[in-house]
């Protein structure tokens, strides 16, 4: 049984805009041409493949087809891109959807973005998600690599340790006179106000249960930005686990401080793609490593590393 491109196409669109409007944009044709499609594909199949939500799921029966689409949809373009040929006005490029954490795109991840910023051969199509949800969606096809703290293999993927984030607990001087000008201990800690990534973020209350066995339970603010969450600390909102390489530069000229110096959580993130054979992210995969390997600390246990804590959390970033 063939599968009609048409019909493949009206599909794994619907999946990565969301709805079958900006599905047919996409594809220039209109929505009730991707509805007819994708029930025609849905009849050839037999199955539903589509959950008609906002934005639009794939179901369990259409993550292999959704995954074959993808896989198709790369191995083209890179067939294109060597033959040189020109859709559009352009030379084709080599779309690749993957998932990353907050806090890495807006960290050591920039790096990347300097490499691929010569070249017109490669468009990444990125999505943030916590570590939870990153996983799913490698799971189900919607992305073909990530960075995630998850070490479990998935099926159809490589895993590779990248390396530690470091997150140091930080706070303005101007905060720790006004808050822990008696010490850095239970009551204090209870009672200075904590700063959170959002609800899945247990990176603070992990270094909490590290300092003490007591029940600490802060006023807590949450703010789901990297950047706003490292101002947020820098003007003394309150205190947060902050990653070493966004802070570098203010604990040298001693705008942030840490609250325990030999205290810190390192957290171990791991870069997971697809095994098909795929010169693009054969490319990307080498760009990962290569900016992991000067950002983050050697994965634990790895030659020359240093003693850490390491924890493996939530993390919502």
């Amino acid at each position: 049984m063939r599968v009609d491109n048409a019909q493949l196409a009206a599909f794994a669109e619907a999946i990565r805009e969301g709805s079958f409007e900006l599905a047919a944009r996409k594809l220039n044709v209109t929505p009730s041409a991707i509805s007819q499609r994708i029930r025609l594909l849905e009849e050839r199949m037999g199955q539903v493949l589509i959950q008609r939500s906002a934005p639009c799921q794939v179901t369990a029966a259409g993550r292999p087809l959704l995954r074959y689409a993808e896989e198709l949809s790369l191995l083209e373009a890179e067939v294109f891109s060597a033959l040189g040929v020109v859709d559009g006005g352009a030379t084709s490029a080599v779309r690749i959807p993957m998932v990353i954490n907050a806090d890495s795109l807006d960290s050591w991840f920039l790096e990347v973005f300097d490499a691929l910023g010569a070249s017109t051969a490669t468009t990444l199509d990125l999505r943030v998600e916590d570590q939870d949800h990153s996983v799913v969606l490698l799971r189900e096809g919607t992305v073909m690599a990530g960075v995630s703290a998850s070490a479990r293999p998935i099926q159809g993927c490589r895993v590779e340790p990248l390396g530690v984030m470091r997150y140091l607990a930080l706070a303005s001087p101007s905060y720790v006179e006004r808050h822990f000008l008696a010490g850095v201990n239970a009551e204090s800690l209870n009672a200075a106000p904590m700063l959170t990534f959002n609800k899945k973020d247990a990176l603070q209350q992990v270094f909490l249960g590290r300092l003490t066995d007591a029940a600490i339970k802060p006023p807590t603010h949450y703010l789901p930005t990297t950047r706003s969450f490292g101002e947020a600390v820098l003007r003394g909102m309150a205190w947060g686990m902050i990653p070493e390489q966004l802070a570098e530069g203010h604990l040298k000229t001693g705008q942030l401080v840490e609250l325990a110096p030999q205290h810190w959580l390192d957290v171990p993130l791991f870069w997971h793609r697809w095994r098909i054979a795929s010169a693009a992210l054969d490319a990307l995969t080498r760009l990962v490593r290569q900016a992991a390997s000067k950002a983050l600390r050697a994965s634990p246990g790895a030659q020359g590393s240093r003693p850490s804590e390491s924890v493996v959390v939530p993390d919502g970033r």
